[in-house]
């Protein structure tokens, strides 16, 4: 029998924790409610689940202090759920770790589809099988495995997201070589992503405060294109 996949949903507003708990419920998830954050932070230990809906306006700890706390020990995916619609609480949601931005309300249809997506994207390092073909480049000071899904530059081990990493790789097999920020969404969060370009300036970003540019290699930006994996010849 196939264990099914868990959801832990975090909202202060117990209707919709229960509507999302019900809609979640009949696409075979199994599923877990905290109406705090404190109980939220709780349960992400005990409950081990394997997608996170985390609402921003919580009581006492709020969504953004839970996602980073979360982040700072597991790359377990999160979808953030709220009512602000403004970029900056986008943004914000993306650079502490988020996996996804959802604006309430939403579409029953639309939820299950982005859970669904992001779950197919994420491939924790503990379940990973053994791979004869191991994906990985090498660069000096640098060493990005998509097989273990590890990092380590100047010999110490880098923590990121799994999306992250995956542009990173993306990025550094292809040297040189110039993407636009449509290919990049397209081939690192996939057609079904439901987002904008912004969403690479962001972990570009992100990879950017973790890694610094190299005498050998660096990752530039090519304005009003894209970006590229810059490797001197």
């Amino acid at each position: 029998m196939v264990n099914k996949q868990k959801i832990l949903i975090v909202d202060d507003d117990s209707n919709i924790a229960e509507l999302i708990s019900l809609y979640l419920t009949k696409e075979c998830f199994e599923t877990m409610i905290a109406g705090d954050g404190e109980t939220a932070l709780l349960l992400a230990d005990s409950f081990m689940p394997n997608l996170i809906l985390l609402d921003l306006m919580l009581p006492g700890i709020d969504g953004y202090q839970v996602c980073r706390e979360i982040r700072s020990k597991s790359s377990i995916p999160i979808i953030m759920l709220s009512a602000k619609g403004e970029i900056f609480d986008k943004v914000l949601g993306l650079e502490l770790g988020a996996d996804d931005y959802m604006e309430k309300p939403f579409d029953s249809k639309e939820l299950v589809a982005r859970v669904k997506a992001v779950l197919r994207r994420y491939k924790p390092v503990s379940v990973m099988p053994e791979a004869p073909d191991v994906k990985c480049v090498e660069y000096p000071d640098l060493v990005i495995n998509q097989t273990n899904y590890s990092v380590i530059y100047k010999g110490r081990t880098v923590e990121m997201p799994p999306k992250e990493l995956e542009l990173l790789y993306f990025l550094a097999s292809s040297p040189n070589h110039v993407f636009t920020r449509e290919q990049l969404l397209d081939q690192i969060w996939g057609y079904e992503y439901i987002g904008d370009t912004r969403t690479v300036d962001v972990h570009i970003k992100r990879l950017r405060e973790k890694i610094s540019d190299h005498t050998g290699w660096r990752i530039a930006t090519i304005w009003g294109i894209g970006y590229k994996f810059e490797v001197s010849q």
